[in-house]
């Protein structure tokens, strides 16, 4: 702008002469007025995105005047303000130029007249006053501004000394991870956005609020608040299960958009009567037994986009059928009993319902689980286990996976079936028995499962020397020398 006001005039002065002078400002005054109210919008703007844009990168809950030193840049703020400051105290001094130049081209056409009427002052008066007072603002915010910066430095220089030696990995016993955990997250935080989703920040007191708060590993701090830490939300009164027969509710639970849940609400709608009579059979014959209503979640995972859902486009080409006449069974039963059900078809749904935090699955989940039971099959099985962390291992008591027709305790002990070279894709899940739903109820199941799967591997499942594990929230019990 400068450049191109400074060639404009001098072609003006060599065409029309230096008297024209007066009548050049005359018809620059626009463009002058616009030039200048366009460098106060633009550093009002630049102030607001600066200082907005640091207040705004600061989490919730924090006071947008404790201003993070990492974020604002201390020094750097300071002096981009001094430099908006300068730069108005420049302008200022330029248009004051102008507005004299300006001044004696109205005194010239004047004939000497030093005094003006009360609507005849100089317009670049006001102007002036205005240019100065926004200079003076600046001025005053970038005084402000570094009060607060040397506050904020001050009080985290005082809290950092206070608590670097609370910091510190400790040595317990009753933690011996605790030590190789913080090393694991000095080296790997930044691998998974979910560490920074729970305040981890690359310092040694984020590590150790994470590994003692969020997981498990390391002792709480004594100067941490441990009553938000601790306090557990409080269980939901208990409902009692009241059997139901009309299932229209279930159907809307199904959802809608695949072959394969079309295919199944028809089914279940079909079979209405009977679900109704036979939940009125077993109320007779319980009579007035109490039963807790529960919530499962009940996760397809076969049916997933993410596992590749072939099922779903051959529905109605002669595709099988079978895992979906199952999964619809199970949903009616379920329903029928009087519990409380939530199905998931995507990996999106099943994130959503048990709380994932976002990233990549490395961390737990951001609340307690809020279902007794779910109910799944090998392909949930593996995205629960990607996405819930250490949760997995928590809460895998509560798993259910549908196995049509079982997994033999063989396969399923980890350490058991890799002596023996049992690994398969289904397999080495480190459940207890009781949890793999099979078709065959208890006594029912076949003397020789190769009969089945037509397999004859499947032969050494019947072996004794296979572990079977105790309860269902036990660990599978290690294998013995003998």
């Amino acid at each position: 702008m400068r450049s191109f006001l400074k060639h404009l005039c001098s072609q003006y002065l060599e065409r029309q002469g230096t008297m024209a002078l007066p009548a050049l400002l005359t018809r620059l005054l626009p463009l002058r007025r616009l030039f200048v109210l366009g460098i106060g919008f633009f550093t009002l703007c630049f102030l607001m995105t600066s200082l907005g844009g640091q207040f705004s990168a600061r989490r919730l809950g924090d006071s947008p005047f404790t201003i993070r030193t990492e974020v604002m840049g201390g020094p750097e703020s300071r002096g981009v303000l001094r430099k908006m400051s300068d730069l108005l105290e420049l302008m200022v001094k330029r248009m004051d130029a102008l507005a004299r130049l300006e001044n004696g081209s109205e005194l010239h056409r004047a004939g000497g007249d030093l005094h003006f009427p009360a609507d005849r002052m100089p317009p670049g008066a006001g102007l002036m006053e205005r240019i100065q007072a926004i200079a003076q603002n600046v001025s005053d915010i970038a005084v402000k501004v570094d009060q607060i910066l040397r506050h904020s430095l001050l009080l985290h220089s005082k809290v950092s000394e206070g608590r670097r030696d609370q910091c510190e990995a400790p040595s317990d016993p009753k933690f011996p991870d605790c030590s190789g955990k913080v090393e694991w997250m000095r080296a790997r935080w930044t691998s998974d956005p979910c560490y920074a989703f729970f305040g981890v920040d690359g310092t040694e007191c984020s590590f150790l609020i994470y590994l003692s708060e969020v997981e498990w590993f390391c002792p709480p701090l004594p100067w941490r608040n441990q009553t938000a830490a601790q306090r557990a939300p409080k269980p939901l009164p208990k409902v009692q299960a009241v059997f139901r027969s009309n299932l229209s509710h279930l159907l809307d639970l199904m959802g809608s958009g695949k072959e394969s849940l079309i295919f199944m609400k028809k089914r279940t709608k079909r079979l209405t009567a009977q679900w109704a009579l036979a939940a009125q059979r077993l109320a007779q014959k319980l009579g007035a037994t109490q039963r807790d209503q529960k919530q499962i979640l009940v996760h397809i995972g076969f049916l997933t986009e993410e596992s590749g859902d072939v099922f779903s486009p051959r529905v109605l080409k002669g595709g099988p059928l079978g895992e979906m006449v199952q999964w619809a069974d199970i949903l009616a039963a379920l329903y029928v009993l009087g519990h409380g059900l939530r199905v998931t078809v995507s990996l999106k749904e099943l994130q959503s319902n048990l709380g994932v935090p976002p990233g990549r699955g490395s961390c737990p989940l951001t609340m307690p689980l809020p279902f007794d039971l779910i109910y799944t099959d090998y392909h949930g099985l593996q995205q629960m286990k990607q996405h819930m962390g250490l949760s997995f291992k928590k809460y895998r008591c509560r798993i259910r996976v549908i196995d049509t027709f079982g997994t033999e305790p063989a396969y399923n002990h980890e350490e058991y079936a890799t002596l023996h070279g049992y690994r398969t894709n289904w397999g080495y899940w480190n459940l207890n028995p009781k949890q793999f739903m099979t078709m065959f109820r208890e006594g029912e199941v076949p003397e020789h499962p190769e009969q089945i799967h037509g397999d004859p591997w499947h032969r050494v499942l019947r072996q004794p020397a296979a572990p079977r594990g105790a309860s269902l929230c036990e660990e599978p019990r290690p294998l013995t020398a003998a």
